[in-house]
């Protein structure tokens, strides 16, 4: 991953890394909450095959993830393991844990 990629980056580069056949049969709205330094809140909408991502908040999501952003960066770039971050109190997952366990395999990560 290059040094220039950060939270915000990752997060909108989602609908082009969104693997349709993955999710197939999945609705679901996922409400992202990144805090520290970059951090931001997004709604990522999966739907009817297609992946949606805008800034803000939802008041019903199916799934939310609370992560700081640096740790989200490194999530994603492989060098912080999901599980481990869970278990250590960095992911705070609530809603439908089964999406949680899921929701990376809808995406190709090519960084």
């Amino acid at each position: 991953m290059t040094e220039e990629m950060n939270a915000k980056m990752l997060v909108e580069a989602m609908p082009s890394a969104f693997m349709s056949e993955k999710a197939e049969g999945v609705n679901a709205v996922v409400q992202y909450e990144l805090t520290g330094e970059g951090g931001g809140e997004w709604v990522i909408t999966i739907a009817d095959g297609a992946c949606q991502v805008d800034e803000g908040r939802t008041e019903t999501p199916t799934l939310t993830l609370t992560i700081d952003a640096g740790d989200y960066v490194d999530l994603i770039g492989g060098t912080l393991n999901a599980t481990a971050a869970f278990m250590s109190g960095k992911l705070k997952i609530a809603g439908d844990i089964g999406l949680a366990t899921k929701l990376i395999s809808f995406f190709s990560i090519g960084l």
